[in-house]
């Protein structure tokens, strides 16, 4: 008997020792994550007050990935016109970096599309867009952005978080942390894609070094938005609860154990996907809507389109979801421009101007920002061939230097352009913006100090825009 009786003191001092280094352990990773800025918090998505009054409660970010040209689209470069054709001189070139032109004959190239001016502010806008000239006044048109990276995978992890190489949090983590979001029914962040995954993949709406639940969600446009989230064939509601609850029981236990945040992420994000099962298939079904939005949109129910995801955004923020990411591929015209070019605006300007005059007339635009750009743009220099009866081949390659993108709501001052570029547009003349920049003022209007959003990780404060950023305050309205 006293044998069993030490065995069962023993087994018990071993149980104690095991559970209560897991709760020293615990309490040291919590007196760490108190020294961070937001203090020492389990990963939630709740919401959270902002550093001081924001002008925008969400955000519906476009990115074109690959890059648009944007001298053809919204930099019109009259001097460029002029030299069309003719060799680049040489002193333009001295030391910049290009992607795929190599050697021979650097050659300019104007652009063969007309421009024209709209709206009271008289913005300059090519005729590849004819629905955005509508909106000319609610945008600000930024001509000056320019990044360190030159291809297409490092410089959209630049864009999107603030660093060339992965492992760093996206824009939408960052604001999803800082923030939360309002419908606990849906994610805080969710991105939507037309074409193929960008080169960075999923890093760009990757959580990086944050815990896991500050991860975008994609949604999918055909079959189940998120996969897995109906039930397979056989199996209830009731039965699916069931299995829920049976898992959620083992990770509460495997969390009192091991302290493991991710853990907590874990029970709540399989508490999110059962209650997703009601939320989304509803979301989804653009067929709800007027058909005189539909066609406002030129968005068609059960179809793959950039016109139905810019409608999906919208209802995505009007539900509260605090981040929407919408990406469209097949933007890296090296050649083909002519032809490939005309087909991408017209894939998306009508659904993209339909989103600013939707939220407008639903009295969201003036707290949702909408942003629109890439990870670069393009050369004023030829790519390919030009009049030698090849003339469908004819491109441009990578443009870090300098080249546009656009706001809108959310506090922007709408109708304006700001910056200007070199008469050939090399680099910025005026009032330039680095990527770094745009996204301390983006945090900046969701009312976050971008110096003061931090997470400690490896010993070092990390931040979005690294240790960069100025606030751009002639885009605030």
């Amino acid at each position: 008997m006293s044998e069993m009786n030490d065995f069962i003191q023993d087994h018990n001092r071993r149980q104690f020792f095991r559970r209560g280094a897991m709760s020293v352990g615990s309490m040291a990773l919590a007196s760490m994550l108190h020294n961070d800025t937001y203090g020492a918090r389990k990963p939630s998505v709740l919401p959270r007050k902002s550093h001081f009054a924001p002008k925008a409660k969400r955000v519906i970010y476009l990115h074109m990935i690959g890059a648009p040209s944007h001298l053809d689209m919204w930099d019109y470069k009259p001097e460029l016109q002029k030299w069309n054709g003719k060799p680049c001189p040489p002193s333009l070139l001295k030391g910049r970096r290009f992607a795929m032109i190599n050697g021979g004959e650097m050659s300019l190239i104007g652009t063969p599309w007309s421009f024209d001016k709209y709206g009271q502010s008289g913005m300059e806008i090519s005729e590849l867009l004819p629905h955005m000239r509508s909106v000319a006044d609610d945008v600000a048109v930024v001509k000056t952005v320019h990044t360190d990276e030159i291809n297409h995978a490092p410089a959209q992890m630049m864009l999107h978080s603030g660093f060339g190489r992965g492992g760093r949090p996206s824009f939408g983590s960052w604001v999803t942390y800082g923030l939360g979001t309002h419908n606990q029914n849906m994610p805080a962040f969710v991105s939507l894609l037309t074409g193929a995954m960008g080169g960075a993949g999923t890093a760009l709406w990757g959580n990086g070094f944050l815990p896991s639940v500050y991860q975008g969600v994609r949604f999918r446009s055909e079959g189940d938005a998120v996969l897995f989230l109906s039930n397979p064939k056989g199996q209830s509601g009731s039965d699916r609860r069931r299995i829920f609850d049976a898992v959620k029981s083992l990770n509460q236990s495997a969390l009192a154990d091991i302290g493991d945040p991710e853990i907590a992420t874990r029970i709540s994000q399989y508490e999110m996907a059962y209650r997703m099962q009601t939320s989304v298939p509803e979301l989804m079904d653009i067929s709800q809507e007027p058909e005189s939005t539909r066609e406002m949109y030129g968005a068609t129910p059960g179809k793959a389109s950039f016109a139905n995801n810019c409608l999906l955004a919208r209802r995505l923020v009007e539900r509260g979801v605090r981040v929407v990411e919408l990406y469209d591929a097949d933007w890296d015209h090296h050649g083909g421009l002519l032809t490939r070019l005309p087909q991408k605006c017209k894939d998306i300007d009508q659904g993209m101007t339909a989103l600013i005059k939707d939220l407008k007339q639903r009295g969201m635009l003036d707290d949702t920002l909408v942003i629109w750009g890439s990870e670069f743009g393009r050369t004023p220099l030829r790519q390919g061939a030009s009049n030698n009866g090849t003339k469908r081949a004819v491109g441009r390659d990578h443009h870090k230097d300098a080249y546009t993108m656009w706001m809108a709501g959310g506090g922007v001052k709408g109708g304006q352009t700001y910056g200007k570029t070199t008469d050939l547009g090399f680099d910025p003349a005026e009032k330039p913006v680095h990527v770094h920049d745009l996204n301390a003022t983006m945090l900046h209007l969701m009312g976050i100090d971008h110096e003061k959003l931090t997470f400690k990780y490896q010993g070092r404060e990390y931040r979005l825009t690294d240790v960069h950023g100025n606030i751009v305050n002639g885009l605030l309205s």
